[in-house]
């Protein structure tokens, strides 16, 4: 299980409530100093900003309840009110489009054709979706996210891009159990940047989903936050697993996994596992 780190990679320890108090004291008296020198004020910014952060998270956990998919929810929320593109991971308008395209292309040269239908787990504000819905035959793009937020966005990008004929599937969910979906219904599947947002019992539920949806010799891309260390997470909103990590999970669901080394010559810092469902695959009342 990911253990808890700061921002900066730090695990966190016990600590008396003592020595808490001197180290806010001490950074209110460095803020108070600064105030009067920009440089100072300059250099303390990036502490002011994870002190945001840690105050955000523990607002939104403790009203999410232990439900992270609720949690994660809010912090789309508040993403998505300051910047769409952003808050998909992209802060400017050109990494956003060439994000996209990445996705796009690497779906494209690996066997993606228009008469395939796709699922996107955690479509965004359609930074690939909008290139998919283009490419594919109406009706056959599925798009799911968890934030009503980016979704509504998604639409504005859809509209913006005159695409609204090819009548994407553009679906809220809370969970990852995919019940609203059709038994063997998809080519292929992807989910760009979710598992990295993910603990490990979201990941399992949906992995455990999958095989319902996907055709036999579907294929179904992730990628995630790599480490070769101790798995962790930051602020419970950056996961980090080891490839064996996940690709246990995926074969536990009876799926074919790998590490997708062609995605690492990318420019991309996640890195891809892809999980196949076997040809002979058999699924329960067949």
């Amino acid at each position: 299980m990911p253990h808890d780190v700061t921002s900066h990679g730090a695990s966190h320890t016990g600590t008396s409530a003592g020595s808490r108090a001197r180290s806010g004291l001490s950074a209110l008296e460095r803020l108070r100093d600064a105030l009067p020198r920009p440089a100072r004020l300059a250099r303390l910014a990036p502490h002011a900003r994870h002190a945001r952060r840690m105050l955000r998270d523990w607002w939104l956990r403790r009203g999410a309840h232990g439900d992270h998919i609720a949690f994660y929810r809010g912090v789309m929320r508040s993403d998505v009110a300051r910047d769409p593109n952003a808050a998909v991971g992209t802060p400017t308008q050109e990494r956003w489009e060439a994000v996209g395209e990445l996705q796009f292309s690497y779906l494209r040269s690996h066997g993606l054709q228009p008469a395939h239908r796709l699922l996107e787990i955690g479509c965004g504000n359609l930074r690939a979706g909008w290139r998919f819905i283009d490419y594919l035959a109406p009706g056959h793009y599925h798009g799911l996210d968890i934030s009503p937020d980016i979704l509504l966005a998604a639409q504005r990008v859809l509209a913006s891009r005159g695409l609204q004929e090819k009548l994407p599937h553009l679906t809220l969910v809370d969970d990852m159990r995919l019940d609203h979906l059709p038994d063997g219904h998809f080519d292929m599947a992807h989910a760009h940047s979710v598992f990295s947002h993910s603990p490990p019992q979201v990941i399992e539920e949906c992995l455990s989903h999958i095989p319902r949806v996907l055709k036999p010799g579907g294929f179904f891309d992730f990628t995630y936050n790599r480490t070769d260390g101790e798995e962790h997470h930051v602020l419970h909103e950056d996961f980090y697993y080891r490839p064996a990590t996940l690709i246990a999970l995926a074969q536990a669901q009876g799926l074919l996994a790998a590490t997708m080394d062609d995605w690492d010559e990318l420019p991309h810092r996640q890195s891809k596992i892809r999980a196949t469902l076997p040809r002979a695959y058999v699924r329960d009342g067949e």
